[in-house]
């Protein structure tokens, strides 16, 4: 009689770790986490600075997937509360709601860059369509060039490094989705039914550790079902065999051998160092590229500075992308302290001088550009950090898709291997796609069923059954 089947699972970021805990509730399943870092969370971690709690980065969970809210909630308990979204674009030294309230908009923009706007958006209406595959085109086509410029295209450059002409449309059609300027009209006045548009929820649960909590909830689970989690385990490659996963080998040199392989490591990097993928895959991968980002968290001699989760900055003449007040989520986080830890988002290339800088360099930067938003006043900053996040955005940049499709039909064809995640599907992913990933792998491991885990997030609107988390618990929406 043979004995469990043992899956190795690389990576504890929200889709790795799912997977190795459904995997844990198989008593048929020996599963064993490889996480190169010390803790489990990946982008969804959260650490403790100046005794706070912090994320890295504003990370809000939000689903409509039944399945995926009720293992949140399994995984969370009670202890989570719901947190009313502030979120907001600061530009021009002015607060504009986001999702855009269009009276909001027009009205702070002042009356002739209103009347642009909406020439613009008119002007639009009879001309033909730009080109629909790219961001610019896509937004253009939707809110006019003019309302593009001021709300999308700094934003969207800082992030990404590259022009928004060069910018796949799909980053559109994931985070905006269908939402165009005549659709935020009508849901300013209710004439969308509720939940149309997932951007325009106001509300999300979140627990009361941080969101790391979720994932920490998930390790403990998995060593209490059985399963081994190894932290400060970097794996350097998968290794396999005819056409089929046998296990790992780690960057100490060991070799583990498996009966299935689990991957959310970069896609890259998995791909680059199979010992048997072919030329033309390998040329496919060197061209898919990510986002680096550097987070500089400032701690500040102040309460109540501004009332948002986090801010877009869609000024120019700041290199900042995204500053989050942690204040604003729960009071668990900040405890007794009479502080405010301000996070700030910087987004970078490895081989850009900035990804290199030192740690008191960019601190300084950071201090020098939250004073000039005038968002603390005259407030004292009493200490900086620095976290560095290698990989974290795939860039869809033109064409992309045309070097993702081969090398996505080349891994499938790896049988026992199963790739997820953010980093590891190549795709940008929230929290709740990257459980789902987690979820569906481990059904086709333990339950023999056929997800095609490529196709998460591609067309994510479409579910059986829509439900959303409250206060009370899971209900239908």
């Amino acid at each position: 009689m043979s004995g469990p089947r043992k899956v190795a699972v690389i990576g504890a970021g929200p889709a790795g770790i799912t997977a190795a805990y459904q995997l844990s509730k198989n008593k048929d399943i020996e599963v064993e986490l490889y996480e190169a870092a010390s803790s489990v969370g990946g982008l969804a971690k959260s650490i403790e600075l100046w005794n706070q709690k912090v994320d890295i980065g504003p990370h809000r969970f939000f689903s409509s997937d039944r399945d995926v809210n009720s293992l949140w909630l399994e995984v969370v308990g009670e202890e989570y509360k719901m947190v009313d979204r502030l979120t907001r674009i600061l530009y021009s030294n002015k607060f504009f709601y986001y999702p855009l309230k269009p009276f909001d908009a027009l009205l702070n923009l002042g009356v002739f860059e209103a009347f642009r706007c909406m020439w613009s958006f008119g002007f639009q209406r009879f001309k033909k369509k730009p080109d629909q595959r790219t961001f610019e085109g896509w937004v253009i086509g939707r809110f006019g060039r003019r309302l593009f410029e001021i709300f999308f295209k700094t934003y969207s450059e800082k992030l990404w490094g590259i022009k928004c002409s060069e910018l796949d449309a799909d980053f559109a059609a994931q985070r905006i989705k269908k939402l165009s300027l005549l659709e935020v009209v009508k849901n300013a006045l209710h004439l969308t039914k509720k939940g149309e548009h997932k951007t325009l929820v106001d509300q999300f649960a979140y627990p009361l550790r941080g969101t790391g909590m979720v994932y920490e909830n998930m390790k403990e689970r998995i060593l209490a079902n059985g399963g081994k989690v190894f932290l400060g385990s970097p794996v350097k490659k998968v290794l396999t065999t005819d056409k089929t996963a046998t296990g790992i080998e780690l960057e100490s040199g060991e070799i583990k051998n498996f009966d299935e392989v689990v991957s959310s490591m970069p896609l890259t990097l998995l791909v680059e160092r199979l010992s048997d993928a072919p030329k033309n895959i390998v040329e496919h991968v060197s061209k898919l590229t990510y986002r680096n980002t550097i987070m500089v968290y400032l701690q500040v001699d102040a309460i109540d500075l501004f009332p948002d989760n986090w801010l877009y900055i869609h000024s120019e003449n700041l290199q900042v992308g995204r500053i989050t007040n942690f204040r604003n989520w729960v009071p668990q986080l900040y405890g007794n302290e009479k502080k405010t830890i301000l996070a700030m988002e910087y987004w970078c290339y490895e081989q850009d001088d900035f990804w290199s800088w030192s740690e008191e360099k960019i601190i300084e930067l950071a201090k020098a550009e939250i004073k000039m938003t005038n968002l603390i006043g005259k407030a004292e900053i009493e200490g900086g950090k620095i976290v560095r996040i290698p990989r974290c955005y795939p860039v869809y940049s033109m064409g992309y898709k045309e070097d993702l499709k081969p090398v996505e039909e080349y891994l499938t064809g790896i049988k026992a291997l199963s790739v997820i995640g953010r980093y590891g599907a190549f795709k940008y992913n929230n929290q709740d796609h990257s459980i789902l990933m987690g979820m569906r792998a481990a059904e086709n491991i333990t339950e023999g069923k056929d997800h095609d885990l490529w196709d998460i997030n591609t067309d994510y609107d479409n579910y059986q059954e829509s439900y959303i988390i409250t206060s009370t618990g899971l209900e239908k929406s």
